[in-house]
């Protein structure tokens, strides 16, 4: 019967309460926690329906060792495992685990023997086996009063047992959990080995690995560097199809790797720098500062050994690779925003280290191949050779065989090419022998100059005056000199013509002043033909007769300053002989030389104008200069001189500095020469020599 003096409604709200509770645990069954959050949640539960003081949950290790899972007020001799009570309890929990029945052990329990198994506690124990999938996982063990009737007990013990139950659902579906993680894993890694393994190209097999390990990984980041010489260069990054390497994050990336790669060993960082080397620490905050990673895992790639594959476990342990192998380069992990925990972390990347150390290896072998990309175009043609292809292949090279027999053995004119100017063969610049300025330019030629037609000038014909004051100053300080002295000596001469009370020292005297003066005179006499030679250069003459080719001289020389030595215009005779003036550069000049040489000097050359492009003109050589000159464009040219054909002069509508294109015949050579030798020279002068 129930108890009287217990009330029916608190009666009912206990059973409610503990009906929410399994609810509430059969739903946690059901969930993916983690196992501490599952087991925390599970056993609360449990000791709250129970109105137990506590509990734990032990769980079986891979040694068969127990360790605790969970606890609620366990004592705390029974969790530190040295002491005798801890012992003892262990061995009970090996016992319930050996039975696999539950059990309710009384206070203080056991059987006197201090080795064997007891309840060294003041607590009622009930003890249920945790069974998952028929294999014993452990043990959930609650510590209740001891106080209670033996029925109440006996319900403790069914309650936990149904609980347990709910708990090896729990186990059994965590488990198909992990082994479907495990397998899903194996096919990442599985395809992940085929892709890295694909190629043989450096950077193509380096794209290829950020990008899938980023995602076997499952952090935010993977970056790959390769060492060249003492330096690690960052090949590729996730996600990014280019690289800027003159970026901040790359060098500073750059730089962390090079350090790291130095010292032989991994970096794993996740905040703390205290116990890395100085150069190591500087370089990760200066990349830290730069990427805002949380923590950045570096891992020195090292050639593989063929041992290797006699020792997987020694595959799956970068950190224990014989330090003596060859550092190939680096891989990089990061995790700015993910934060995975390291039990999740580490066996994927021990997978892609292998797998990368292993592609990256084979990808710079084959990358260091002595003409890799001769041998590459050979393999790649040999479908040029198979049966159907064969009769197309034969064909094709016929042809080209054929074109490369005419290119050697046909005969064709050899020319050089070279531009340069159409001019009389008499034609003179004009200078200014003194400085001026221009005041007058050709007072009988003026309205011609203004109507536009040719000026014609005649050998010595005035053509511009100029003024210079500094001249005219100096003429009139030198001209008013020897004024002033011969009046001075035509006053001494008087004297002694006079000859009027002078006593013999007077006489002597102005006979002295009369030597002096004369020979001041003498001096200023020449003084003053001297400048008035220059200001008769300052009248600008015509040196042959001809006709001005300079366009339009009064606007560009009126009242002009020019220096002595200015180019003033140009005077032509058109009416005699014209000549071509070749500027044929310097790399091409040595072949007319030589054909000069082998052939004859006055070798024919065809020329073209610029106005005229569709009729071509005939000369020959007369002149070739023995020094090269630089030309406008800053490049060395050789000037050869060319006197046009008897009768090509009347056939050309003259006009003086016409530009001119002209090829110079050097004779007979072969086709392919005369198309291809300065590809050639250029290869003898940048690739050979």
């Amino acid at each position: 019967m129930p108890d009287p003096s217990v009330n029916a409604d608190t009666i009912e709200q206990t059973k409610q309460q503990i009906r929410a509770l399994v609810s509430e645990i059969a739903q946690l069954s059901k969930s993916e926690l983690e196992p501490n959050q599952y087991y925390a949640a599970f056993l609360q539960r449990v000791v709250q329906a129970l109105a137990a003081v506590g509990g734990a949950v032990w769980m079986l290790s891979e040694g068969q060792s127990l360790r605790c899972a969970y606890q609620i007020n366990a004592p705390e001799d029974l969790l530190d495992r040295a002491t005798d009570d801890a012992k003892r309890h262990e061995k009970l929990l090996q016992y319930v685990i050996q039975q696999g029945e539950p059990q309710l052990i009384p206070p203080r329990a056991g059987d006197g023997d201090e080795t064997s198994g007891a309840n060294p506690t003041d607590h009622l124990l009930v003890m249920g086996p945790l069974v998952a999938d028929g294999k014993l996982e452990g043990v959930v063990e609650v510590f209740q009063r001891p106080d209670a009737q033996p029925a109440t007990q006996r319900g403790y013990l069914r309650f936990l047992m149904n609980m347990v139950e709910l708990a090896g659902d729990w186990l059994k579906s965590q488990k198909l959990r992990q082994f479907s993680d495990r397998h899903s894993l194996w096919g990442q890694a599985d395809h992940f080995a085929r892709l890295v393994h694909e190629s043989l190209d450096v950077r193509g097999t380096s794209y290829t690995v950020v990008n899938e390990a980023r995602r076997m990984i499952g952090c935010d980041r993977v970056s790959v560097a390769i060492k060249r010489g003492r330096k690690c260069k960052i090949e590729a990054i996730s996600g990014q199809d280019t690289l800027e390497n003159r970026s901040n994050i790359v060098s500073a990336l750059g730089v962390l790797a090079t350090k790291v790669v130095a010292t032989g060993e991994s970096l794993w960082f996740e905040g703390e720098t205290e116990d890395l080397p100085p150069q190591i620490e500087r370089a990760i905050d200066h990349y830290i500062e730069e990427s805002y990673a949380k923590s950045v895992t570096v891992l020195p790639l090292r050639r593989p050994d063929k041992s290797d594959d006699l020792n997987p476990e020694a595959q799956l342990d970068p950190d224990n690779i014989r330090q003596s192998r060859e550092v190939i380069g680096a891989i990089v992990i990061e995790q700015i925003e993910t934060d995975l925990p390291k039990e999740v972390i580490h066996p994927r990347i021990d997978l892609v280290y292998e797998h990368t150390a292993r592609a990256l290896a084979n990808a710079i072998d084959h990358q260091d191949v002595f003409l890799m990309p001769v041998w590459q175009t050979i393999g790649k043609s040999k479908w040029l050779v198979k049966a159907r292809q064969l009769p197309k292949t034969l064909a094709v090279a016929g042809g080209l065989l054929v074109v490369l027999l005419g290119l050697c053995l046909i005969p064709s004119d050899f020319k050089m090419k070279a531009d340069g100017r159409l001019n009389p063969v008499e034609m003179r610049r004009v200078f200014a022998e003194q400085p001026g300025d221009v005041v007058q330019i050709l007072p009988d030629q003026t309205p011609a100059e203004q109507s536009g037609d040719q000026i014609k000038v005649a050998q010595g014909e005035r053509l511009c005056v100029l003024r210079n004051t500094d001249l005219q100053i100096e003429y009139e300080q030198v001209y008013g000199e020897y004024s002033a002295t011969q009046r001075e000596l035509d006053e001494v001469v008087q004297q002694l013509i006079n000859n009027v009370g002078l006593s013999p020292t007077d006489k002597t005297s102005l006979e002295l002043t009369q030597g002096r003066l004369e020979k001041r005179i003498e001096s200023l006499e020449k003084q003053l033909a001297l400048v008035e030679e220059k200001r008769e250069r300052l009248t600008v003459t015509s040196p042959i007769d001809g006709i001005i080719t300079s366009w339009d001289i009064k606007r560009q020389l009126q009242n002009r300053p020019v220096q002595a030595g200015a180019v003033l215009m140009e005077i032509a005779d058109t009416s005699k002989a014209w000549e071509v003036e070749l500027s044929m550069p310097e790399n091409r000049s040595g072949k007319v030389d030589a054909a000069r040489k082998r052939l004859e000097p006055g070798l024919r050359v065809t020329f073209i104008l610029a106005g005229e492009p569709g009729t071509q003109y005939e000369g020959k050589i007369v002149d070739v200069a023995d020094r090269s000159q630089v030309a406008d464009d800053q490049k060395q040219t050789v000037k050869i001189r060319v006197a046009l054909d008897p009768g090509v002069s009347k056939q050309i509508e003259k006009r003086p500095n016409m530009e001119v294109t002209a090829r110079v015949f050097c004779g007979k050579r072969p086709l392919g020469w005369c198309w291809f030798h300065e590809a050639w020279e250029w290869l003898q002068k940048n690739v050979f020599f």
